[in-house]
């Protein structure tokens, strides 16, 4: 599967209760349920005013779907093409 990133915007994110963020985790979860398909929600990044979330799918259609089915909103998508840390270039080649 590939690995994309999603870019939600949701003016006051930042300021989501626990509950708030409870009920949008729990969608998430139950969305992916029955998709049918091989699906994995990874972690997601609360900012003031977005939600920048990871996502495993086969494809960005799959991350549409979820993302419709859920009713979050979705601004961008991205293929996470490399993955780098502070250990990368410590790393033998």
């Amino acid at each position: 599967m590939k690995r994309f990133i999603i870019e939600r915007k949701l003016p006051g994110a930042g300021k989501m209760t626990t509950e708030e963020l409870q009920a949008i985790s729990k969608t998430s979860v139950a969305v992916i349920s029955i998709l049918g398909k091989p699906y994995t929600w990874i972690q997601s990044f609360v900012t003031e005013d977005k939600i920048y979330c990871i996502h495993e799918a086969e494809n960005e259609n799959d991350i549409r779907e979820h993302s419709k089915c859920a009713n979050f909103p979705v601004n961008t998508i991205e293929e996470i093409k490399a993955v780098i840390d502070p250990t990368t270039g410590d790393r033998l080649q």
